[in-house]
C-alpha cells in the first residue's frame, strides 16, 4: 500500500518529497508514479544515496517526463519542470488549478467521469497500460500525450491523490499520421495501376 498526501498549494511552494521505507523496502520515485510508504522515515544520506529530500526532488525536477500529482478534487499540487515543458505553464500558474487547464474541453465530462470513479474506488486501469489523449497547450494548441498513473493513499486508506507520468507525443502521432496517409495514397496507387480504366 502506497501512502503520500499532497494538500492544494497556494504559492510556487513545491511539497516536499523525501525517501522512505515501507515494510522493510526502499520507496522511491519511480519514472512511472512516485510511491510513498505509510511510514514516513528518513534514510541517512551516507548509506541511502536516494534518500535525501534534496536527491528526490531534483530527480522530480530532471526527469524528461511530466509529473502532474492531483490531489481528489482534480487540483494540482505537484507540477515538475517537463509539465511546464510540455504544457506552457509554469508552476505557480499551475498549482492550485483544475486539471481542467490541459484538459481539452470536449473531453472534461468524460475525464472528469473516470477520475471521479478512480478516487471513489481506488480502481485504475493505467497503473500500467498507457492511455494515450489529446491535451491543449497554454497557448490553446493541441498536444497528444500519453501517460501512465499512479494512486496516492492517505492514513484512512483512502485515495488522496492521483500521480500522471506524462509524455509529449505530438511529434510521433503527426509523423504517424503522416505515414498512415502516405501508405493510403500508395494503396490507391497500386490499386489504380492494377485497374487502369479505359479510354
Amino acid at each position: 500500500m502506497v501512502s503520500a498526501a499532497f494538500p492544494v498549494m497556494a504559492s510556487a511552494a513545491r511539497p516536499s518529497i523525501s525517501a522512505v521505507r515501507g515494510d522493510g523496502l526502499p520507496r522511491y520515485a519511480r519514472s512511472d508514479g512516485i510511491f510513498v510508504s505509510e511510514s514516513i522515515v528518513r534514510e541517512d544520506p551516507a548509506t541511502n544515496p536516494m534518500s535525501s529530500t534534496t536527491d528526490l526532488n531534483q530527480l522530480v525536477e530532471a526527469l524528461g517526463d511530466a509529473i502532474v500529482i492531483a490531489d481528489a478534487s482534480g487540483a494540482i499540487t505537484l507540477w515538475n519542470p517537463a509539465a511546464q515543458r510540455i504544457f506552457g505553464f509554469t508552476e505557480s500558474e499551475a498549482l492550485g488549478k483544475s486539471l481542467d487547464i490541459i484538459t481539452p474541453q470536449r473531453l472534461q465530462h468524460r475525464h472528469w467521469e473516470g477520475y471521479h470513479k478512480t478516487m471513489a474506488t481506488g480502481i485504475t486501469k493505467y497503473g500500467n497500460d498507457v492511455l494515450r489523449v489529446p491535451a491543449v497547450h497554454k497557448d490553446g494548441h493541441s498536444l497528444s500525450i500519453a501517460f501512465t498513473v499512479a494512486l496516492l493513499y492517505a492514513a484512512d486508506k483512502k485515495v488522496s491523490a492521483i500521480v500522471a507520468v506524462i509524455r509529449d507525443e505530438t511529434s510521433r502521432f503527426e509523423d504517424e499520421r503522416n505515414l498512415k496517409k502516405r501508405l493510403m495514397e500508395l494503396e490507391a496507387l497500386v490499386a489504380k495501376s492494377s485497374n487502369p480504366t479505359k479510354d
